[in-house]
């Protein structure tokens, strides 16, 4: 499937950054329009240096953007959405990480989240079109609360089934579905910017 060319896509990766066989990474190298957030050299774990690295992304880029985030990639971008007024096409926000909630072992306890300013997770309508692609096993965010997220957000909900935390770790590599969200995306705003007119 081929991607519409108009939007640039915007990747939004987690707390792990770069990940050479994640699908985000994997989905930013079959496109022509693709930029990634960089990962950060300091403060890796600051919300406020990770929302301030996507609006540095964004500022770059004229006309229309639509956003793919994962994990706490998904929590950057509701963070940024609460003060931009830059206006976004649409955003693919995939299996978010739950921040409020304690995760495995490896991840950063609720303390260091909380001190580091991801908590409280912003509850307010989206300002742009988004789809929340939630998982039914995900270690790291369960299903019910992160429906509830998508439906504060405004976004549309689609279940994903059993798929993990959508990583590596989980089997992805290629996630194919990605392509047909994203494309979803695009066609919907260009439907509405059509009726516009």
């Amino acid at each position: 499937m081929s991607i519409d060319s108009t939007p640039t896509v915007v990747i939004v990766p987690g707390l792990r950054d770069h990940v050479a066989d994640h699908w985000q990474t994997l989905l930013a190298d079959q496109l022509d329009n693709a930029r990634t957030v960089a990962p950060l050299e300091h403060d890796k774990l600051s919300r406020a240096a990770r929302v301030a690295a996507l609006d540095d992304v964004l500022r770059d880029i004229d006309g229309p953007v639509v956003l793919v985030a994962h994990s706490a990639g998904v929590m950057i971008t509701v963070h940024w959405a609460q003060h931009s007024t830059r206006p976004i096409a649409g955003a693919l926000l995939a299996t978010p990480a739950d921040l409020e909630m304690p995760m495995p072992p490896g991840y950063p306890t609720p303390e260091q989240l909380d001190n580091a300013g991801w908590n409280p997770i912003p509850r307010g309508r989206l300002p742009f079109p988004s789809i929340v692609a939630a998982s039914r096993n995900d270690p790291l965010g369960s299903y019910r609360r992160i429906a509830g997220m998508a439906e504060v957000w405004g976004s549309r909900l689609v279940d994903l089934g059993n798929v993990g935390h959508l990583n590596p770790a989980s089997g992805y590599g290629p996630w194919p579905m990605a392509q047909e969200l994203l494309q979803d995306l695009i066609d919907n705003t260009a439907a509405q910017h059509a009726g516009r007119r």
